[in-house]
């Protein structure tokens, strides 16, 4: 088409976008209902072509479309992955193709039950639905259970709560993550030996889960090594650094260290500094700017890293749910986690 010999007309629209003009049609004059993705995609090429209705065709979609805001309640802003989620909830919001998404992010540093349950109650009166990274404890499921009540339904992520107070959970399975990490330490270890484990936190469901099926695949496949009992580093990368280096100075003789939940660039920064005399096999989660050069570096073997696009649509498709569905809850989301070393980042 010559743009400049005419103005860009419907079926020039239609051409652009890959649809028929009666879907531009109903579009523009609201004659029946199109899926969301559908009318956006029919916008872009109004307003990629110049089209004179592409404001028009905006009014539309935000009219015929029901407006949600969606809370999101992470941990610690500072550490690059959360930040990396954040990013990734925040993009599923607003491409929902069911509703018009108003994503709100929010942060806390104190990963306390007190602050997140005070966190969940905040959030949730300004939202249509909340989803959670929280440790299990009875304060937390306090507050779902009271949001519930006002009809904000809660979804977790990474780390499930338990008595099915939740609309849902998304996240990895944490018993295959932990004997994954078992399975890289027992084979590349060069000998038998001590081998210590870092949590966040004692409450978290998924870190215990990994730590149980870590112990379960040594106890069945190398019952020679020795499991050290786990220190819980509260998800503070300062603490996994200091817990790291006391761990050494203990055990001159470690073979191995996993780390089952978030710290992971204190265990890198603390295995940098220690230069241990001989190598010590790690694992932790995550890929993070960190923790890609350890591996590339060989501070550290394997990372188990969680799919965050992934976790991030399916938690967002469940939030979505929660709000129209007059169910109870929908079953945990499972999604296959990443293994990377050093030759695959």
């Amino acid at each position: 088409m010559d743009r400049g010999s005419r103005r860009p007309t419907i079926a020039d629209v239609a051409r652009t976008a890959g649809v028929g003009i009666a879907t531009v049609d109903r579009v523009l004059n609201r004659r029946a209902e199109v899926r969301r993705d559908t009318a956006e995609r029919v916008l872009a090429a109004a307003e990629a072509i110049g089209y004179h209705g592409a404001g028009l065709l905006r009014r539309r979609i935000e009219e015929t479309v029901e407006s949600r805001t969606f809370g999101f309640l992470l941990q610690r802003k500072g550490d690059a992955f959360y930040r990396q989620l954040a990013a990734a909830l925040v993009e599923a919001a607003r491409a929902l193709p069911s509703f018009r998404g108003k994503p709100l992010v929010e942060f806390v540093d104190d990963i306390s039950a007190e602050t997140v349950a005070a966190g969940l109650l905040s959030l949730g009166g300004r939202c249509d639905a909340v989803a959670v990274v929280a440790a299990d404890h009875p304060k937390v499921a306090a507050a779902v259970a009271s949001l519930g009540a006002r009809g904000v339904r809660v979804v977790t992520m990474l780390s499930e709560l338990s008595g099915g107070v939740t609309f849902g959970h998304v996240g990895i399975d944490h018993r295959k993550s932990g004997r994954t990490a078992a399975w890289v330490i027992s084979k590349l270890a060069r000998r038998p030996g001590p081998v210590g484990i870092f949590v966040g936190s004692h409450r978290f469901i998924g870190h215990e889960l990994s730590e149980i099926s870590f112990r379960s695949y040594f106890r069945e496949h190398a019952p020679e090594f020795r499991l050290l009992e786990p220190f819980a580093n509260l998800e503070e990368p300062a603490l996994a650094h200091e817990g790291t280096l006391e761990l050494l100075r203990r055990n001159p003789d470690l073979v191995g260290i996993y780390v089952a939940g978030g710290g992971m660039a204190g265990l890198v920064s603390a295995l940098r500094e220690a230069r241990a005399g001989h190598h010590i096999v790690a694992v932790c989660n995550e890929l993070i700017p960190e923790t890609r050069l350890a591996l590339i570096d060989q501070v550290i073997d394997a990372v188990i890293a969680t799919p965050v696009p992934e976790l991030a649509r399916a938690t967002v498709a469940i939030m979505a749910n929660s709000i129209r569905s007059s169910t109870e809850g929908e079953p945990p989301v499972l999604l296959p986690f990443g293994l990377y070393v050093s030759e695959n980042v």
